[in-house]
């Protein structure tokens, strides 16, 4: 894995780089063969939060993790056990779902065990609720002002310009995130 490690509002020592290096390398014994991917690092202090990100694609899975902590050596673990139950949860699921050759299984070692305290669901994921709405067209700023008056964490609408479906989405930290399709 090639790794791409940067600091805002800080710098990244040598030190907090091996220990970065070091905790996310452990991931590489979840697979059979050592995945061929970036991983990108943001290490960012606001105050005195130390915020880690985490950003893994591979071909066919994007592993993604963040944290917040007082401590910086303390939020890269918490992120890398969030990435080890993302691993394990798609392995789980991988195992469930695909089980025909040149699926993602045979990306996985076989022999993983579940974490400790961490129950790995059995049974299939179940919708429990259904909602049907007509996309009305407005733009970003419109649909934000919706989901803050409905109170909800995102909102789907049809974007003006292009007639596209999109999402709007608060972030952690308070700010707006957009989700639009690929052209």
């Amino acid at each position: 894995m090639k790794y791409n490690i940067r600091g805002e509002n800080m710098e990244v020592t040598p030190a907090l780089r091996d220990y970065v290096e070091k905790k996310v390398g452990k991931l590489e014994r979840y697979f059979d063969t050592t995945p061929i991917a970036d991983v990108n690092v943001r290490m960012q202090v606001l105050n005195t939060q130390h915020i880690i990100e985490i950003t893994i694609p591979m071909p066919q899975l994007l592993l993604r993790g963040e944290e917040v902590h007082s401590d910086m050596y303390a939020a890269i673990d918490k992120v890398v056990e969030k990435l080890e139950r993302q691993i394990r949860k798609h392995k789980t699921k991988v195992n469930r779902k695909f089980r025909q050759e040149g699926s993602l299984k045979y990306m996985f070692k076989n022999e993983l065990e579940p974490l400790e305290g961490e129950p790995i669901p059995t049974d299939d994921l179940e919708v429990v609720r259904k909602k049907r709405f007509n996309l009305k067209p407005m733009d970003a700023e419109e649909a934000i002002l919706q989901m803050d008056m409905l109170g909800h964490d995102f909102f789907v609408y049809s974007d003006a310009v292009n007639g596209s479906t999109s999402v709007v989405y608060k972030r952690k930290d308070g700010k707006y995130g957009l989700i639009e399709p690929e052209a």
